[in-house]
């Protein structure tokens, strides 16, 4: 019996084998059939995660090639190399015309009413002429009275000379003494200084008289009359008339602090009235001695010779000559401002654009002289400096500068 069992142990494997493998089999195709659609969905995600690497890629490449596409497109500039330049120094001011010398002149004598006006503005007079009559019916009269009083000094004088001469024919016979002579003589003397102050003070009245009259102190050119007939007058009072000695004006050009520095005595101006184009020649002979706190500017005085054309109180541009300056020149294109001040833009021996601040000078026909900030060597961005920035690569092309 046990024989049987293993028996049939033995042959229950082979087959119990093979219903294994059967069943794996079985088994192995019903998965595949599930795992299929998992398949097709891996390799459609797969298919798009390449699309979009390759997207991807393709941008970040382009970005990285556009740095290289800007610099192959360097803008081209034009520079200018303005070297150092000589010209003549030129200060522009403005100011006020008026007599180089004025002269008011007012009453000086005991005053009175003016009778007769004998000039107006605009007129020339010379020195000693009369400006004005005033009434002097007073002061005649007191003259004519002590001219009188010289008349009877002088007879008195003429009695007592009479008198010492008869006395002095009779000393020898006699008939007068010595003390009577004496006595004479005295009295001869006293008239003759009565008439000496008799004559003293017509000359006195006669020279009051006259200063009653307003004449003119010099020659030169009617300013101002600021008296008509019938007024009044007396010393003390204000100006009846102003002239200018000689006719000569100035301009009193206001110059700044630095400009006026640069000037001196004796430089040449060319002065131009407002409303006139007609340049007058003149040349500084005051520069201030003070400058003035508020505007920071000082007077220098221009004299300039007599022109009608030069009115007083008039408004004029003059343009000094204030020396020969050795700078650089720029055309107003190549020079920019802000709130830092003015520049201009550098190009440097790499090509890259740099801020240059500078100091500007004076305006000239070929430019603006640059008082300092360059050398002159430099390479300066021509036109377009308002398109560039600091560190910008550039592509110079060398300019002249027009002459």
């Amino acid at each position: 019996m046990n024989y049987d069992r293993s028996i049939e142990t033995e042959g229950a494997i082979p087959a119990m084998h093979d219903r294994m493998v059967d069943s794996e089999l079985s088994d192995f195709g019903t998965d595949d059939d599930a795992r299929a659609p998992n398949k097709r969905r891996i390799v459609i995600a797969i298919i798009v995660l390449a699309v979009i690497a390759a997207i991807v890629g393709f941008f970040i490449w382009r970005s990285s090639a556009a740095p290289e596409q800007s610099e192959v497109q360097v803008p081209i500039v034009s520079v200018v190399m303005p070297g150092n330049t000589t010209v003549a120094g030129e200060i522009t001011a403005t100011g006020t015309l008026g007599a180089r010398r004025p002269m008011p002149i007012g009453s000086v004598g005991e005053g009175g009413e003016v009778q007769d006006v004998r000039v107006d503005a605009g007129d020339w007079v010379r020195a000693g002429q009369v400006l004005a009559v005033i009434d002097r019916s007073v002061q005649s009269r007191q003259a004519e009275a002590q001219a009188a009083q010289v008349q009877v000094a002088r007879a008195d004088a003429d009695l007592a000379q009479a008198n010492l001469d008869r006395a002095l024919k009779l000393v020898d016979r006699g008939f007068i003494s010595t003390a009577d002579v004496d006595r004479l003589t005295a009295t001869r003397d006293a008239a003759n200084a009565r008439v000496r102050v008799a004559e003293a003070t017509l000359n006195e009245l006669r020279a009051r008289t006259a200063r009653i009259n307003i004449v003119a102190p010099a020659g030169g050119l009617v300013l101002e009359r600021n008296v008509e007939r019938g007024q009044v007058v007396g010393a003390g009072g204000g100006p009846l008339f102003v002239l200018a000695r000689g006719g000569e004006m100035e301009l009193n050009a206001r110059v700044g602090e630095s400009d006026l520095a640069r000037l001196s005595e004796g430089v040449p101006a060319e002065v131009t009235p407002v409303g006139s184009e007609q340049t007058f020649t003149g040349q500084v002979w005051q520069l201030a001695p003070t400058i003035d706190e508020a505007s920071r500017q000082g007077i220098a005085r221009i004299a300039l010779p007599y022109d009608r054309a030069l009115r007083p109180g008039g408004f004029a541009t003059a343009s000094i000559r204030s020396g020969s300056v050795t700078a650089p020149i720029l055309p107003e294109s190549a020079i920019m401002s802000d709130a830092e001040g003015s520049y201009v833009y550098v190009v440097d021996d790499e090509n890259r654009v740099a801020r240059k601040s500078v100091q500007l000078g004076m305006v000239t026909e070929k430019g603006i002289t640059i008082r300092g900030g360059l050398t002159g060597k430099e390479r300066i961005v021509l036109r377009a400096g308002g398109f560039l920035s600091p560190g910008d690569v550039v592509e110079p092309t060398v300019e002249e500068i027009a002459g």
